[in-house]
């Protein structure tokens, strides 16, 4: 009888520790706006969700993305950009590196999110869109006559093979790992590199002065590592209850 009791015990906390926990993790998580696009995408079996823009408020928790939304269809290819969306400041700290960068893709009805190149997991190397080409001893891919405007339209003034060959065949590909450059190097791809160049130097971003965004980066990366902080002590105080429940099972069941 002890026994029973005992299991009856544990199980009513356990479950009571289990429905804490998961209320946290809900009130916490929250879908952001690649999410709602995925889903609102979900007729389309190929496309390509890039972070165009992002823009903060200096004083306030304040943050916005503005995406561009290319969709590839059997007869031709769909551009859009979406209006601005507010995002939260996990989702912000998160791809403050990736502006210009393909976030999230579905290809052949598989989605992926990952930072990678823009074009790089449906049109570079695709030879429906262009070919390689050797210039000056390197090669590097071009998009064919009709579809030339991509490189404008990706922001990408060059795409180097021995580049997509790495992000290809290191790991990378239809991972959840970024894809900034060759390991070793800075970062070729990313924030820094589009803001420095073509329509992302006008962005409102690209716009802002380097005191501002150094700010705002040292704003969220404080709240994030709190946010962790906050995280890995509640997650330890959550174990630490489990381990004590285990115990009392133990002493219970030998104790009948």
């Amino acid at each position: 009888m002890i026994g029973i009791i005992v299991v009856f015990f544990i199980a009513k906390t356990c479950g009571r520790s289990g429905s804490s926990s998961s209320s946290s993790v809900a009130e916490t998580w929250q879908k952001s706006p690649v999410d709602n696009l995925i889903k609102e995408l979900n007729n389309e079996q190929n496309f390509s969700i890039i972070l165009f823009d992002m823009d903060a408020n200096e004083g306030s928790d304040n943050y916005r993305h503005q995406y561009q939304v290319i969709i590839q269809r059997p007869d031709t290819v769909v551009e859009q950009k979406t209006t601005w969306k507010n995002v939260s400041e996990p989702f912000f700290s998160q791809n403050l590196n990736n502006m210009g960068m393909e976030i999230a893709s579905k290809k052949d009805g598989v989605v992926t999110k990952q930072a990678v190149p823009a074009g790089y997991n449906h049109y570079v190397g695709n030879e429906k869109y262009g070919r390689w080409e050797n210039r000056g001893g390197s090669s590097f891919w071009a998009f064919y006559g009709q579809y030339a405007f991509m490189s404008h339209m990706f922001n990408m003034g060059s795409y180097r093979r021995s580049y997509w060959d790495d992000y290809r065949g290191g790991g990378y590909y239809g991972s959840s790992r970024g894809y900034y450059g060759p390991r070793g190097s800075s970062p070729v791809y990313g924030t820094k590199s589009y803001t420095s160049s073509g329509s992302g130097s006008s962005s409102k971003w690209g716009s802002k002065p380097s005191t501002f965004k150094d700010k705002v980066r040292s704003r969220v990366s404080r709240s994030s590592s709190s946010s962790s902080a906050r995280s890995s002590s509640k997650t330890t105080r959550s174990s630490s209850r489990y381990r004590t429940s285990s115990t009392r099972s133990r002493s219970g069941g030998f104790g009948k």
